[in-house]
């Protein structure tokens, strides 16, 4: 009897095991499609936002640097939204805002004595 009753124990424990798993695995699933369709939305307005020679220039930089792509694109979607974006914004107006951000970088100098 006490056989039985740790063979029920552990087929429970084993199925109470496997639904975890299946949950943890459906809720990656889900994680995954809804990153999925952020990136999609985000590709969307930014073809919206960029000419084509802008986003290819952009899809350089994403090679480069991705983590700065992303943040362009956050900055560009946000312009976008608050509607300070009337048109298009060409390769030219592209490298500038680049550029501007560039400078904003700060610099660290090491100076040896």
């Amino acid at each position: 009897m006490s056989d039985d009753l740790e063979r029920l124990r552990q087929e429970r424990m084993r199925q109470l095991i496997e639904q975890q798993r299946g949950a943890q695995e459906q809720e990656l699933v889900q994680q995954q499609l809804r990153k999925a369709e952020i990136e999609a939305q985000i590709r969307i307005i930014i073809k919206k936002i960029l000419t084509p020679e802008a986003r290819e220039r952009l899809a350089n930089i994403r090679i480069a640097r991705p983590d700065f792509a992303r943040q362009i694109e956050i900055l560009l979607i946000q312009l976008y939204q608050t509607g300070r974006l009337p048109k298009q914004i060409t390769d030219e107006q592209l490298k500038e805002m680049l550029e501007k951000l560039r400078s904003k970088k700060r610099e660290i100098k090491i100076r040896r004595a």
